[in-house]
């Protein structure tokens, strides 16, 4: 199975308070905040994190049904930074899901499996996000997300 999530960055700045008291406890493990508190730029970090959780946890979610999202218990490890990609394992459920992302000026992206083959062999498609257009499920994409004024589809 194969998870994505998008977070538009602008969008998550004006509706997202994360620098409050307490909002990083409710989502982020001990060792991914210190990841955050040394960031060159720590939303970039939360953001990155977050669409991570989000798309193992879609991925873990197709595959069992299961449909309770609990964010500090998908862990986030090895994390690969560079300029505008990152890579990384997330544990969940006693699984390990490997993740790429893309970091964009106004977003990021990111998709996640239980197998890092397929990873490579993935076609992602980031559009404008029209509510009332859903004609890409016409395409049959392997995952679907959208965020703000992003669409992110997935084929395989």
């Amino acid at each position: 199975m194969i998870g994505n999530d998008i977070v538009d960055l602008s969008i998550a700045a004006k509706e997202s308070n994360w620098a409050r008291t307490g909002y990083l406890e409710k989502i982020f493990t001990t060792a991914e905040r210190f990841h955050i508190q040394v960031a060159k730029d720590p939303q970039i970090m939360v953001w990155l994190m977050w669409t991570m959780k989000e798309a193992a946890y879609k991925a873990y979610s197709r595959e069992t049904k299961f449909r309770t999202f609990a964010p500090t218990l998908i862990c986030c490890n090895n994390l690969i930074l560079h300029d505008e990609t990152a890579s990384g394992d997330l544990f969940y459920e006693g699984k390990v899901f490997y993740s790429q992302s893309s970091i964009a000026q106004n977003y990021i992206h990111t998709i996640a499996s239980e197998k890092a083959s397929v990873l490579k062999d993935i076609n992602p498609k980031i559009s404008d996000y029209n509510e009332f257009d859903n004609s890409y499920r016409s395409t049959h994409p392997a995952s679907v997300s959208h965020h703000g004024h992003y669409l992110a589809l997935i084929y395989l």
